[in-house]
């Protein structure tokens, strides 16, 4: 190979890898740039793994416009323990909308403003690739729980990353990836 064709290979290389790298300054996406299907899976890890081991999810996420704002669902089943032959499943939904807060790339959730109450006090914003879902509830023992949603656009789907903070203390991660199967 000859020093001009290395050259330009290396050209070729770091230019392939600048266009791949996000902008020092990106713009926050709109709102309506997250909206579609998503299906995928991904593993948790909980506080107790090193006891329990890990358990496996399937992931089935929807967002989309309502009314003035957005709605995000998503649905979570939960395969791990019981029987190894015949693992405990357990399928949760959650729906959440929000509305404009007026402050760019910031929604409130729809009646979720108290975190005593069921519903705690949610929000999500926007930075960047990243839509943001957080959730806080103020527990009967008086501590708290933080639950986290990170949905990260990338490639044909998007990345999710959940974290669940009780009392400051992690207690589960799950990162899992997505692909778009919709709008």
């Amino acid at each position: 190979m000859t020093l001009l064709t290395r050259s330009i290979l290396a050209q070729i290389f770091a230019f392939a890898l600048l266009a791949g790298a996000p902008a020092a300054n990106a713009a926050d996406l709109p709102i309506n740039a997250f909206y579609g299907h998503f299906q995928g899976s991904g593993i948790a890890d909980n506080s107790d793994s090193l006891d329990f081991g890990v358990t496996v999810r399937d992931l089935d996420v929807r967002i989309s416009s309502e009314g003035p704002g957005f709605f995000v669902e998503w649905t979570s089943v939960i395969r791990g323990g019981g029987n190894p032959d015949k693992p405990d499943v357990r399928k949760r939904t959650q729906r959440m909308s929000f509305l404009p807060s007026g402050q760019a790339g910031v929604f409130n959730a729809v009646g979720a403003h108290d975190p005593r109450s069921p519903l705690g006090l949610s929000w999500t914003s926007i930075k960047e690739r990243t839509l943001t879902v957080n959730v806080m509830r103020i527990t009967a023992a008086g501590g708290y729980v933080i639950q986290t949603y990170d949905r990260t656009l990338e490639g044909t789907g998007m990345r999710l990353k959940f974290t669940n903070v009780s009392n400051g203390e992690p207690k589960r991660q799950v990162d899992a990836r997505l692909v778009k199967v919709g709008d």
